[in-house]
């Protein structure tokens, strides 16, 4: 243990994870007011590219998408829970093909209306900020492409002595 405790000192992601989970709240909202119970914004991409593609294997889904495996088996396992997918064995027995149910299906053209709106305001908030969000995403990209967080963490990483 160090002398100090370093999370005294506010979190540098917070603010951010707290917009997000703000901005992410506000969606589900939209969706209640709808009467639509039991569905996540993250859970749209996956719903739509379903709709489009047919029934995918985890990893399909993942890569089409550009999410982790782990990610969209988690996000798959809670659509499940809400009966907006099914899942079953796939080619071998180490994969599981996911395909929409019904509700799944029936949700998909609220969606994806929802999901142009969503793009339309971010585009509205990029114009009224100084700095477009999307364009600051863009360019921390490309800092890290140049230079990966992990190097930067590696040249402010100061071990403590055995």
């Amino acid at each position: 243990m160090t002398s100090t405790d370093p999370t005294v000192v506010p979190d540098p992601w917070q603010s951010l994870h707290q917009l997000l989970a703000a901005m992410d709240a506000e969606i589900e909202q939209v969706y209640v007011e709808r009467g639509i119970k039991g569905v996540r914004p993250r859970f749209a991409y996956p719903l739509i590219r379903l709709a489009h593609t047919g029934p995918l294997t985890i990893r399909e889904l993942a890569e089409s998408l550009n999410r982790s495996h782990s990610a969209i088996s988690q996000t798959v396992a809670a659509m499940r829970k809400e009966d907006l997918v099914t899942s079953e064995p796939g080619p071998d027995a180490r994969t599981r093909r996911i395909d929409l149910t019904e509700r799944g299906r029936s949700l998909v053209p609220f969606l994806e209306a929802e999901w142009r709106a969503t793009h339309a305001t971010v585009a509205e908030l990029d114009g009224e900020i100084p700095y477009a969000m999307t364009a600051v995403v863009e360019e921390v990209r490309r800092a890290l492409e140049h230079r990966s967080m992990r190097e930067r963490i590696l040249r402010h990483l100061t071990e403590p002595p055995q």
